[in-house]
């Protein structure tokens, strides 16, 4: 905790503006941080640039960064108040009222080429969902107004702004060099040939410093791989493939150590320095970090307490009435600041040497805070975001200001075509899955059931035809239940992955769906191939090729069906855990009426084993053993359903479920 001083309260003006006034003259005290806003837009004959920010100004116009600028930021949710009794006729009598909950409350401020503007504040002050904002991707309306450039950003333009989010959300198996590559052919424009492409992703790796661990997979918190400041920084190659002009992160430096920290931000500084617009959100810098930020926004509780210049934020908040008693770093100061706002006991043992320290509680500090930044701050950058709009509205519509395609036409023009992108995906897809196609694990496992049923069911004799049928019933069984447990887990993983790719409009749905279901089929099809290779044989089921090659065929689509019912299930739950547990019920349902165990089902449930795929396959795998009619009717397979219509469900089944599934990710908000 540090100790804050404040002065006496018989100063009739704010506190410590006597040297401030000396030196500016105005009654009104002006840090030097807010000087510079207005000087450098172009708004009045007597406005000059100032000396420190000539340099950046020229660079961002050679590298025509974006001017990012938003004003009056407001974002509320809804949330249920819990109220007494847990019961469910109380929730019934009286259910939860739903209140208002304010996540940023008239949030302003700017970003220009060349800078890096940090967000700091504590945990739940509303940073992500500022840079959700500036970046497009908050789901829900907001109030407010973000402009860039002189004009609202469309889908396409935020399509082509970096957004790093703050997990490294990234295929764990990939190597670092994969990584990059794969994202540089799906994102750069189509126009560009492929060697092109690669070559950038070479460039980024270079520039990122990761070339030492580009043949590295990428690894997570389960997968041993590169190290977290590696990882951060694939994170960032990922988002400057498409050389953005504005570049959004999410807590860069969550999870690094200090020395690490620095390096990231020392890269960021750097992109800055090439005409970047670097907006980031974070936590807890040390003193050096804080040293590399150009402006600095504080948040706290959704509003916000301080925006300038960083090397300025002591100067006001002392203008203000707060100052640190012994030199500290500036970051650890504010955010200890805010703190006072959210924690009572900060204001009873914050401030010493005054008999009215009980006065300064929770409240009357946020509303000191809050209102010197009314007064003294937001005007100035209302007013400095206004004269960037008015100037960059001016030049949009000058004689030498460039053609401005619409937003599809643009999308049109960068986006890879489909086949194009079916093809990277796929092989993108066929690496990433390749540690677990052929896992000795599952390999192991599935051997073992065949060589296990295949003695169970040693050399059975064809007169013992319930044995066989309990072959056949667990082969259903069996593979009914293995794939689709496999495909619950399918899109929940990659939920984030997808959500982040589809947002930056790397790929249209369907070609990842369609990559995605033919990466599947080499390891789920070649398991089942094995194992029937082994256990039908050792079953001395029917000796012919061809019933073996109808057996085979059989079970291979009734994999991919039982794979279907999982995808469809994991697609629409988006929970591998609820998803499996109703996969577990619904499999239960389909193979007790699957034929086998009951056959006299009654009349009122009936019905349900026409719902069951396992029913199909059972029909099938025993009509392709026993081919007469009169055969199958002493076999208790009784009915005038052909083996084709068997055959037609389970083909409309296994198009029906992935239907669903695609329909499913499809409702998803990006």
């Amino acid at each position: 905790m540090i100790l804050l001083e404040r002065p006496p309260r018989h100063v009739s003006r704010p506190p410590l503006l006597g040297p401030i006034l000396k030196k500016s003259g105005p009654l009104i005290p002006r840090p030097p941080s807010y000087q510079l806003h207005a000087p450098s837009f172009p708004c009045s004959a007597g406005t000059t640039a100032s000396k420190h920010s000539s340099d950046r100004e020229r660079l961002a116009d050679k590298r025509r960064g974006s001017h990012v600028s938003f004003v009056d930021i407001d974002y509320r949710i809804k949330v249920n108040r819990k109220q007494g009794g847990n019961g469910l006729l109380s929730r019934w009598v009286s259910p939860p009222a739903a209140e208002e909950r304010i996540i940023l409350n008239g949030v302003s401020g700017m970003a220009s080429p060349g800078e890096i503007l940090a967000v700091l504040g504590p945990s739940g002050s509303g940073k992500s969902t500022l840079l959700n904002v500036l970046g497009g991707r908050l789901q829900g309306k907001h109030g407010g107004a973000v402009v860039a450039n002189g004009r609202r950003p469309g889908r396409a333009v935020q399509r082509r702004t970096g957004f790093v989010p703050q997990d490294d959300v990234l295929y764990p198996h990939l190597t670092v060099r994969e990584t990059l590559v794969f994202c540089a052919l799906l994102r750069l424009p189509a126009a560009l040939p492929r060697s092109e492409k690669v070559h950038a992703a070479e460039e980024v790796m270079a520039e990122l410093g990761l070339s030492k661990c580009e043949n590295t997979i990428v690894g997570n918190s389960f997968v041993r791989g590169v190290s977290g400041g590696e990882r951060k920084r694939v994170s960032i190659g990922h988002e400057m493939l498409i050389d953005p002009s504005l570049l959004i992160l999410d807590e860069p430096t969550s999870g690094l150590d200090s020395t690490a920290a620095h390096r990231v931000v020392a890269m960021l500084a750097g992109l800055a320095q090439k005409g970047k617009t670097v907006v980031a959100s974070v936590h807890q810098p040390s003193s050096r970090v804080y040293q590399m930020f150009d402006k600095v926004l504080l948040l706290a509780e959704g509003r916000c307490l301080y925006f300038g210049h960083g090397r300025d934020a002591m100067d006001y908040f002392a203008s203000v009435g707060f100052s640190p008693r012994f030199p500290v770093n500036p970051a650890d100061f504010m955010l200890d600041l805010c703190s006072v706002v959210v924690d009572d006991s900060c204001c009873e043992t914050g401030f010493s040497g005054m008999a009215q320290a009980e006065e300064m509680d929770r409240f009357s500090v946020k509303q000191t805070l809050i209102a010197s930044h009314g007064r003294f701050i937001e005007p100035k950058v209302k007013a400095s975001v206004e004269c960037r709009t008015s100037a960059e509205e001016e030049t949009s519509v000058g004689p030498g200001s460039r053609r401005r395609l619409p937003s599809g036409e643009e999308d049109q023009r960068n986006n890879t075509g489909w086949f194009t992108q079916f093809a990277i995906l796929l092989q993108r897809s066929l690496k990433e899955r390749r540690h677990e196609a052929f896992n000795s694990l599952r390999v192991i496992q599935v051997v073992a059931a065949a060589v296990l049923s295949g003695a169970m069911w040693w050399r059975s004799d064809p007169r013992h035809v319930r044995d066989r049928l309990g072959l056949l019933f667990f082969i259903t069984i069996f593979w009914g239940v293995f794939p689709s447990f496999n495909g619950v887990f399918t899109f929940p993983q990659e939920r984030a992955i997808f959500l982040k790719e589809r947002a930056s409009g790397m790929y249209t749905l369907s070609s990842y769906f369609m990559a995605r279901m033919a990466g599947d089929l080499p390891m789920e099809l070649a398991l089942p191939t094995v194992f029937i290779s082994v256990t039908y044989w050792m079953g001395n089921l029917r000796a012919e090729m061809g019933a073996f090659l109808l057996t085979l065929a059989a079970l291979l689509g009734y994999v991919l069906v039982a794979q279907g019912l999982g995808l469809a299930l994991g697609a629409a739950v988006m929970d591998a855990k609820q998803a499996s547990t109703i996969v577990t019920v619904t499999m239960l349902a389909f193979l007790i009426t699957g034929g086998f165990y009951v056959q006299n089902i009654p009349p009122c449930l009936s019905w349900l084993k026409y719902t069951s795929f396992s029913y199909y396959c059972y029909r099938i795998l025993v009509a392709i053993q026993y081919r007469t009619r009169e055969r199958g009717y002493l076999l208790g397979l009784e009915g005038e359903m052909p083996t084709t219509v068997s055959v037609a469900v389970l083909v409309g089944m296994f198009l029906g479920f992935r239907l669903l599934a695609y329909t499913a990710l499809r409702r998803m908000k990006v």
